[in-house]
């Protein structure tokens, strides 16, 4: 299709795009978000390592200030970290250079919000700029003198930035809510290489005690956050070195969280070991506990950190075997299909992504986030309109995306109830010939097996998370997102061909007069490129009688209460399998 546009058409394309990217970075500088704070530090020896290179646990302080003084300038309150997530270190930083940090509220709910955290590194003799890391940390308010909590007012986001970080702020809760329970599961599920040749684990163990002195809290008489996570940082190198016998760099941190407090006079128990080492990285598990001269160990926080060794060209070098155990020692990381899950770019992920009960929550999170991403686009441009049904689309780095769009007179609880049954949408959708649910993960994820029919009469099936959110405050949308996941026990069939789909779904914004306005969003896989490319053409209408047929659908199942409560109670009952009845129009 885009080979019968003129050149001349395209360039002035692009340039348009540029022009719209430009105008927004121009809007977010100008803004001025009143949560922001701001701090630059230059690296000193003192601040570094012996490779004369800023050393992490400095880092970690300055970023763990400056996101509290943010948090505090909002809630108006004293705050203290409850955790900081994953960290990716893009860069490392030298002596002379400058560090520049940023921080801002993204959200907040009632007594916790989101602090999002910028760090760029400045070198003021050649006039360059980079990023050196990104992170969130969450926050929480202390109760006052009277023992009652601090309800936070809502943010109101002004950016396209800050709307985006904002709706997926919602879905980042949902993670941290049930990472204790992932890490548990790690420990009970990990599987153990064994090797005659490997280093056994035990080796690489440490074990270190600070003492909490005034220097070390904050100014609410605590110990400094950034304090334990720095004390944490030391251990996992040492750990790190002993295995690979040289000078490691941090390169990830798996999420920081805060279990309890720590005060002056604490000493802190730091234990570190290396629970897994891979072709060019190893990981460290490192645990935090408090206690006084009297009582049982108090346990403040647990991490996993990701270390390279780098030869002198800055390349991976090769790193010795690891033989866990004791099993209570070492944490088995599960932790790596997690992390590529949740935190690659999204032109790099696959279309379907393996389908690992351990990692649900993070498949679940890069649902809905790529979805809610999906619609915060701002380079979606009109193509078709009918009958207020509106066709739009969004072509980048050659991935072509679109949505569909109309206000249909039914409110929003009762559609999102409708559409969230994917079962039904045979009922409107005649490219859906076969629903099955094969899977109830929880209350708000199933797993799909969906036949359509294709071009050339030939049946393809697809495997597909679904993943159905509520609003998080009013304002927000409904969200049922899809994307491809791949099973075991349900494998491609030989008279069926296996279809992708990487990001797909509804959002669903209750309007005025408790109308509705719903979005469909597809993102081209090579099974649905024909049809998206005819109706872009002007040579097909199947979305607009796709579209139209699933309103017809919701205005009819919104006069019987009675549909609601049925699809309602179809969601809330468990059912591992369920083969559903297909319907076409």
């Amino acid at each position: 299709m885009s080979s019968m546009v003129p050149h001349d058409l395209e360039v002035e394309e692009e340039e348009e795009e540029e022009e719209e990217d430009d105008e927004i970075v121009r809007q977010e500088k100008e803004s001025c978000n009143p949560t922001e704070v701001r701090m630059s530090q230059i690296v000193m020896p003192c601040h570094c390592n012996h490779r004369q290179e800023l050393s992490v646990g400095q880092l970690l302080k300055w970023m763990d200030s400056t996101a509290c003084l943010s948090a505090e300038r909002h809630a108006g309150s004293p705050c203290v970290t409850a955790s900081m997530d994953d960290i990716d270190f893009e860069h490392t930083i030298s002596v002379g250079q400058v560090v520049n940090i940023q921080a801002k509220v993204n959200r907040a709910f009632n007594t916790s919000m989101e602090v999002g955290i910028q760090v760029s590194c400045e070198d003021l003799f050649q006039d360059r700029h980079w990023r050196v890391c990104h992170a969130f940390a969450t926050f929480v308010t202390q109760r006052t003198n009277t023992g009652q909590k601090v309800t936070l007012r809502p943010i109101a986001p002004q950016t396209h930035k800050e709307k985006v970080e904002y709706s997926i702020a919602a879905e980042r809760r949902r993670v941290r809510m049930v990472h204790d329970d992932i890490i548990k599961d790690l420990l009970s599920s990990g599987s153990i290489q064994r090797g005659y040749n490997a280093v056994q684990a035990e080796k690489t163990k440490v074990e270190s005690v600070e003492l909490v002195l005034p220097p070390h809290a904050n100014h609410q008489v605590n110990t400094f956050g950034g304090q334990i996570m720095a004390w944490m940082v030391n251990v996992a190198m040492i750990a790190a070195s002993r295995l690979c016998q040289a000078h490691p760099t941090l390169r990830t941190i798996d999420m920081f969280t805060f279990r309890g407090p720590s005060k002056v006079g604490d000493r802190l128990l730091l234990r570190a070991i290396v629970n897994n080492a891979f072709k060019s990285s190893l990981e460290v598990g490192v645990r935090a506990e408090a206690y006084q001269e009297e009582g049982p160990n108090r346990h403040i926080n647990s991490a996993f950190m990701t270390f390279e060794v780098l030869d002198k060209s800055g390349k991976p070098c090769a790193l010795p075997r690891i033989r866990p155990e004791p099993v209570k020692c070492s944490v088995l990381s599960g932790c790596c299909p997690r992390k590529y899950i949740i935190s690659c770019k999204q032109s790099e992920a696959p279309l379907s992504v393996p389908w690992d009960p351990r990692n649900q929550v993070y498949l679940s999170y890069n649902n809905v986030s790529a979805l809610k991403m999906l619609a915060a686009k701002k380079s979606w441009r009109l193509s078709t309109e009918k009958d207020q049904v509106c066709l739009y689309t969004l072509e980048q780095k050659s991935m072509l995306s679109i949505r569909v769009e109309k206000v249909v007179d039914v409110p929003a609880a009762t559609a999102f109830a409708l559409l969230a049954e994917l079962s039904n949408r045979t009922l409107w959708d005649t490219h859906y010939k076969e629903c099955e649910l094969i899977q109830r993960v929880d209350e708000d994820d199933f797993i799909y097996r969906v036949v359509t029919p294709s071009k050339e009469e030939i049946l393809q099936d697809f495997i597909l998370l679904t993943s159905v959110r509520k609003p998080c405050s009013p304002g927000d949308p409904y969200v049922i997102a899809l994307r491809s996941v791949t099973l075991p026990t349900h494998p491609p069939f030989e008279k069926c061909n296996r279809g992708e789909v990487l990001c797909a779904g509804f959002t669903i914004l209750e309007t005025e007069n408790k109308k509705s306005l719903i979005r469909y969003y597809n993102q081209a896989s090579p099974e649905v490129l024909p049809y998206i490319s005819n109706d872009v053409a002007g040579l097909s209408s199947s979305f607009y009688h796709t579209f139209c047929a699933c309103s017809e659908y919701l205005i009819q199942h919104k006069l019987h209460p009675t549909a609601e409560a049925d699809q309602q109670q179809t969601l809330e009952t468990p059912s591992p399998t369920k083969t559903l009845q297909s319907t076409q129009l």
